[in-house]
C-alpha cells in the first residue's frame, strides 16, 4: 500500500468521526509509520483486517472532505494569511522608500500581528 500523506492531514480534521479502532489503525499506519503486520500484531487482528480498516477509513476521510471542505478551507486561510503578511511587509518597504509614514508602519504592523494571531488560532 502506498501512503497518501493527504490522509494524515485529513485525520487531523475528521479523525474523531471515525471509530476508535479505525482512528487508531490509521494513526499507527500514517503517523507512527508502522507496517500492516506491526499494526495487526498490536491490534490483535489480521494483516488483511488492518488493510481493510485503513482503506475504509481513508474512504470515509476523503468523503468527509468532499462534503465539508474543512481541510481545504484551512489550507486556503493559511495561504491567504501568508499573502496578507507578505503584502503588508511590501507596503512597509515601499513606505521606507517614499516617506516613512509612522501611521503606515503602525497599520501594517497591526495587519501582520492580526494575521499571525489568526494563523496561530487555526
Amino acid at each position: 500500500m502506498s501512503k497518501n500523506l493527504e490522509i494524515s492531514f485529513l485525520l487531523d480534521f475528521y479523525g474523531d468521526m471515525l471509530t476508535d479502532k479505525q482512528k487508531d489503525v490509521v494513526e499507527l499506519y500514517y503517523n507512527e509509520d508502522l507496517s500492516l503486520a506491526e499494526i495487526a500484531s498490536h491490534s490483535g487482528i489480521t494483516r488483511q483486517g488492518v488493510r481493510d480498516s485503513i482503506k475504509r477509513a481513508e474512504g470515509l476521510l476523503l468523503e468527509y472532505e468532499k462534503h465539508l471542505h474543512l481541510a481545504y478551507r484551512f489550507q486556503r486561510i493559511q495561504q491567504c494569511l501568508s499573502e496578507i503578511t507578505d503584502l503588508a511587509k511590501d507596503i512597509e518597504r515601499i513606505n521606507d522608500r517614499f516617506g516613512a509614514s509612522q501611521e503606515i508602519y503602525n497599520r501594517t504592523g497591526r495587519i501582520v500581528a492580526l494575521a499571525g494571531e489568526i494563523g496561530e488560532s487555526e
